[in-house]
Order: C-alpha cells, then structure tokens, then sequence
C-alpha cells in the first residue's frame, strides 16, 4: 500500500435529481412526502458555533429560529422521524422531542443534524437533513447494494433525510483506540484493505479518516471490525483514480502504516479477492435492482466531461484495460469495474 497527500480543490456541485432516479427512488420505497423541506431549516436568523467538551470547534453550529417557527420544524420534524424509522407511523415519536438541531455550512450538502430524546428515558438518536444531491444518492445506493452495510435514507424533492450511522470516526479511533490491547491488529488492517477495495470498485471517494466510522462488535473470542463510510458528498466526480483510494490519504496512514506492519502481498491479495468475492455475490442477487439504478443514470449528470475523460483514462492505465477509453459516464466506468471484478472471480 502506498500514501500521499491527494488533494480535493473545490467542493463539488449538488446536482439536482433528474426524472429517471427520481422513478428509480419511488419504484424502490426511498420516497415520502415531509411536511417540511430542507429549505425550510435555512430560516434561522443567527447561529451559535457547537464546542465540543474538550473546547475544540466542532464546525458545527447551533441554528437560533423565532419561536414560532422552531415549533412548526419540530413538529415536522418528528413526523420526518416517523417517516424514516417506521413507515410514518407517528406514534412512535409520541414521547419524543427535539432536542436540539445543528448546522454545518462546512459539508458539500451543508446538513442539519438533529436530536431528538425519548422523554421517558432520555434515549436519544440522531438523524440528517441535507439537500438532495443526485451522486450522493448514486452513492447512498451503490453502499445499499455492493457493500455488506444497509443504508436508510428518504427523499423528497429538494430534501434527503439521513439515518445516522453509528461507529467510532475513523481519525479518532486512530489516535486513541488503535493500539488496544484487547484488539487483533491485523482484523482491523484486513478490514481497512476491503474498505479500500469496495471504495475503488464503487467510485466513492474523499474516504479521509474523518469520512468513515470503525463499527466494533465483541464475538466470543474476540473483537471484530467493520469500516463503513459516512461522507458519499464525493462519490464519483472527480477524475484522479486516487481520490478513490483510502489508502492515497495522509489522514489513513495510520490505517496504512497497520497494513504495511501485519499484512505482507499474499495476505493483501487474499482479502482483496475476499472482498471482490463478496460483491459478486451481491452483484448476483441484486441484478435488477443494478439494471434499475443504470437505467435511472441514462441522461443524469453527475459530473464534468473533463473529469470523465481524466477517470476513464486512469483507470485504462491503472488495469492496463482499454475498455475504459469507451466509458461515456461515470456510471459506465463503475459498471465496467463490477464486470471486471465478476470476471477476475471463480465461483
């Protein structure tokens, strides 16, 4: 594995989703009707930045509303609430309240993170409101299907509306839980080389520590370790091949560094087969929801015929594949990598 500082120079553009993806999103149950919209939360009228308890700037805000407004977006809130975790069946926000909403203006999607408690026994969940962005979408899709990760999201519109994805933010977890002693390095190492792998396959890039969470479940007789991505603001736009590549980050070289420590080239190959072998399978089972989400790109944008051109001749030369020079859309080029993955696997 190598590492160097990749660098992203703008934020990407939201582009609005077009009328094939909005049909593939009512055909496949990710559409509801909310009472209020992403746009609706921009009407605050100052905000307050959120500081964590160490007094570090979080880049979040804390948006202040008139308060006849703040009790119309609660309200909607909680039946936007309803809607994501169970159909919109409202009673199951009977006992619960907004506990506060926070902005980011730093994001691509500039999302709103929202807390809402249970008042019976102060549990409490998160969840997103951001601005529909068809690739992040594309993005929240490709997770769905190619990954052994389940996505929950809703649209509307001009609004998405995020389930919050638990784990440990990846840089954090590299700078305080890493090194436990209770933790089997080279478990986290092959799980960094598989989240890799799926990152190059899918186009999801800006897969910095800080876009990924480490999930960790105690089994028996030890612990195990799933990276799973947060952040799909960036999935396929640009056109440098690395960007699509955890591993080309200088905020995963301690990931990096694990994998040069406890895995040699046989090792790297094996779990890279493993994680191909695996999205195979996926691929298998859900063909026509595959078919769906390609048909549903035919006329979308979703990035610039520069940074097309630059992908599709990476990826030529990266695979010394002269099928990628024929690719016409970011959505071709991921097609080809998951046809090239169910070729280079013998089932």
């Amino acid at each position: 594995m190598k590492i160097e500082d990749v660098i992203i120079s703008r934020k990407k553009p939201i582009y609005p989703v077009g009328v094939g993806l909005a049909k593939y999103l009512k055909m496949y149950q990710r559409e509801a009707k909310l009472p209020i919209s992403y746009f609706d939360l921009l009407n605050f009228q100052e905000t307050v930045p959120v500081i964590d308890k160490f007094g570090n700037d979080t880049y979040w805000e804390t948006p202040l509303y008139p308060p006849y407004i703040q009790d119309q977006l609660y309200d909607g809130l909680k039946i936007i609430y309803a809607n994501l975790k169970a159909s919109g069946n409202t009673r199951i926000v009977q006992h619960k309240i907004i506990d506060r909403i926070e902005y980011c203006a730093f994001g691509n999607t500039r999302p709103f993170r929202i807390r809402i408690i249970n008042r019976l026994n102060d549990v409490y969940d998160y969840f997103y409101v951001k601005q529909a962005d068809a690739s992040r979408i594309y993005g929240l899709e490709l997770e769905e299907i190619l990954s052994p990760n389940q996505v929950n999201y809703i649209y509307d519109f001009e609004t998405l509306v995020e389930e919050h994805i638990v784990g440990i933010p990846g840089d954090i977890f590299s700078k305080s839980r890493m090194n436990n002693a209770d933790y089997n390095q080279t478990r986290i190492a092959k799980e960094f080389v598989k989240f890799n792998e799926r990152c190059s396959i899918a186009l999801l890039g800006d897969m910095r520590a800080y876009n990924f969470v480490m999930q960790i479940t105690p089994d028996f007789d030890d612990f195990q370790f799933r990276i799973r991505a947060i952040d799909f603001d960036q999935q396929f736009y640009e056109g440098n091949p690395k960007v699509y590549m955890p591993q080309f980050f200088k905020e995963c070289f301690p990931y990096v560094k694990l994998c040069m420590e406890h895995l040699n080239d046989k090792t790297v190959l094996q779990y890279q087969q493993e994680e191909r072998s695996s999205i195979v399978h996926r691929v298998r089972s859900e063909r026509h929801r595959i078919k769906d989400l390609r048909d549903a790109s035919i006329g979308q944008e979703l990035s610039t015929a520069e940074n097309i051109r630059k992908l599709r001749e990476g990826y030529a030369e990266m695979y010394k594949i002269d099928q990628y020079y024929r690719c016409k859309t970011m959505t071709d080029i991921v097609e080809l990598n998951v046809k090239n993955v169910i070729r280079s696997v013998k089932i």
